[in-house]
């Protein structure tokens, strides 16, 4: 087996117990607690959960651009396995060799394209920077990959969008921008950050068959991060769903939907309006959406045991008191003390 066959033989990116940890004067507080998961190569893995429970700052701890104005300590391993066969730790890289890797390797695109696209200068001119940095390109050749890049993405008038400054377009441009941004040096894994929750409906379907698109083009992987199951349903491969900076379930997103396993990801699709009709329908009368009791638990003030062990009602006198155990195969798993739930 030569190099780039034992690369596709293994996960394009292994995350293996990673922990971030904000630094405060009080104590230290544990956002992300030992998340692991892989991402094969062209694969979709959807990161679920409500919000508040590390999804995004999982992310961040990937790409190493956590708010430079907090203390923070991360631990743990990110691999990254490039097509070559090539492996190194994310997390081991130095600062340099870091602003290298980030936006080649493995890129991001943010939630909210106004607060990341620099208002003082023009879209082509964001692109162009980095394949400048990347590519090693002259001013005129990245204006032309730029241009390439806008038009990948179906920009209306692309040519004429590069001179163009953010607030001159719409929230649905402005977001294909940012995927312009993110796909221009063409990275091998693209990490998505709720990239259509500021979009109307209409947007977001074609926003999210774009990317689709773009992965069957280009063959990279996608982490895709969200709250919305329904988009979960229709993109990914294979979902990991997270609470209070765990991950607590992971399965392929067939097997999750027909036969969720964790409490918390019961709960998470009984909210469904469309599982509120389905019971309306079986039961003949008019079904009330259903929620999950309480709220998420405050990060620094987490127990031994269960962090859901409060809003679950299966929960036993033994969630309360000891941290639970895996169960299941890499196929299905999930972190719950019960034996069985259906």
């Amino acid at each position: 087996m030569n190099a780039p066959e034992a690369a596709s033989a293994v996960p394009r990116l292994q995350v293996r117990d990673l922990t971030t940890t904000l630094v405060q004067r009080e104590g230290a507080v544990p956002l992300v607690r030992g998340v692991s998961f892989d991402l094969h190569a062209g694969q979709t893995l959807a990161l679920v959960g409500e919000s508040g429970s590390g999804k995004s700052l999982t992310a961040l701890s990937l790409m190493r651009l956590l708010a430079r104005n907090a203390r923070w300590q991360c631990g743990g391993q990110a691999l990254f396995t490039d097509a070559a066969g090539q492996t190194r730790d994310v997390l081991q890289l130095s600062e340099a060799e870091m602003r290298q890797w980030r936006g080649h390797q493995m890129a991001m695109i943010f939630q909210e394209p106004m607060t990341c696209l620099n208002p003082v200068l023009t879209v082509g001119e964001q692109i162009a920077e980095s394949v400048r940095l990347h590519w090693g390109l002259d001013k005129r050749a990245a204006r032309l990959r730029a241009l390439q890049a806008l038009e990948q993405v179906e920009i209306p008038a692309a040519r004429q969008r590069l001179d163009e400054y953010p607030h001159q377009l719409s929230g649905g441009m402005r977001q294909r921008v940012m995927i312009a941004m993110a796909m221009v040096c063409e990275p091998q894994v693209l990490i998505a950050d709720e990239p259509t929750t500021a979009l109307d409906v209409t947007i977001q379907a074609q926003i999210l068959a774009l990317m689709s698109r773009l992965q069957r083009d280009t063959g990279m992987s996608m982490l895709f991060i969200t709250h919305n199951l329904g988009v979960v349903a229709h993109h990914a491969e294979r979902v990991a769903v997270m609470y209070a900076g765990q991950v607590v379930e992971q399965a392929d997103v067939h097997a999750l939907f027909a036969q969720p396993a964790h409490p918390y990801t019961q709960g998470l699709l009984a909210c469904l309006p469309g599982r509120a009709r389905q019971r309306s329908l079986q039961e003949g009368r008019r079904m009330a959406l259903q929620d999950i009791p309480g709220q998420a638990p405050a990060m620094d003030r987490l127990g031994a045991g269960c962090s859901f062990a409060e809003r679950c009602a299966y929960r036993l006198p033994l969630c309360s008191l000891h941290a639970p155990v895996w169960q299941g195969d890499a196929a299905h798993a999930r972190a719950c003390h019960l034996e069985q739930q259906s």
